[in-house]
């Protein structure tokens, strides 16, 4: 509606659900009285910052496609939803993880971003990031709770940064990064619940063999690039598996036979 001022709203402090999507909004300062709100939507705004005042019951917000460069000033206790997709956030690191401790479900695509670092929130489930610039994985430790990562077109290189305090992730994202070589692959050994994994469009995927050789180094994956892991490939992958124990062992014995 064009929209570019809410002062009105200031006297309808029993508001809980609030639509100001599309409109030409550039501060949300009158929301500040609607203390009982719930969910709040302002997408599609000219909002160049995500600050608010502190909002008690606020559980849910989206703020897509604004014009917002950081994370600095969101405080609300109860928030639990939070949408930033298709702003210009280059990092993460204004985050308030004092307050954040509900924060849940974090949509971070089509961003700005060029690190992880910054996202260390206990609570959180779900963090899509696809279509940033993220070159490295940082802070990732603190996330022990999550259980769904999205990290599709992005520049990862490499999968330093993955570790075993992530105990909960059971879906990781990868698709149209560089990662080249299997034995970046071979780092997400670390995690323990990892049942489905996404490497397609990386340059590893048109390696000979490609799904047997992930197979053999995470055992556990029960799909892989979508498709549910055949028994059939399980066991041929278990069989390759056992004969590069078994060699490694030999070559180790026969190392130290010889040097005795």
């Amino acid at each position: 509606r064009d929209l570019t001022d809410i002062s009105l709203l200031e006297s309808f402090i029993h508001l809980r659900y609030v639509d100001l999507s599309e409109n030409k909004l550039q501060d949300l300062s009158p929301l500040r009285s609607l203390t009982h709100l719930l969910w709040l939507k302002v997408d599609r705004n000219l909002l160049t910052s995500a600050c608010m005042q502190e909002l008690p019951y606020l559980q849910i917000i989206s703020f897509a496609h604004n014009r917002i460069k950081d994370m600095g000033g969101i405080t609300h206790p109860r928030l639990a939803n939070l949408n930033l997709k298709g702003n210009k956030i280059q990092t993460a690191l204004g985050l308030s993880h004092g307050q954040l401790f509900s924060l849940q479900i974090l949509e971070l695509r089509e961003n700005r971003l060029e690190s992880t670092a910054g996202l260390n929130l206990p609570k959180l489930k779900k963090l899509y990031l696809a279509q940033n610039a993220i070159r490295s994985l940082e802070g990732l430790e603190g996330l022990g709770q999550l259980t769904t990562l999205h990290l599709r077109d992005n520049q990862l290189e490499t999968l330093d940064g993955f570790c075993s305090s992530m105990k909960c992730l059971q879906y990781l994202n990868l698709r149209s990064n560089g990662i080249s070589s299997l034995q970046e692959v071979a780092k997400l050994q670390v995690l323990p619940m990892l049942q489905a994994l996404v490497l397609l469009d990386n340059p590893c995927s048109d390696e000979p063999n490609y799904r047997l050789e992930v197979l053999v180094l995470l055992p556990h994956l029960q799909r892989l690039d979508k498709e549910l892991v055949e028994q059939d490939e399980r066991a041929e992958a278990n069989e390759i598996r056992q004969k590069r124990q078994e060699e490694k062992v030999r070559t180790a014995w026969h190392r130290e036979k010889k040097e005795v």
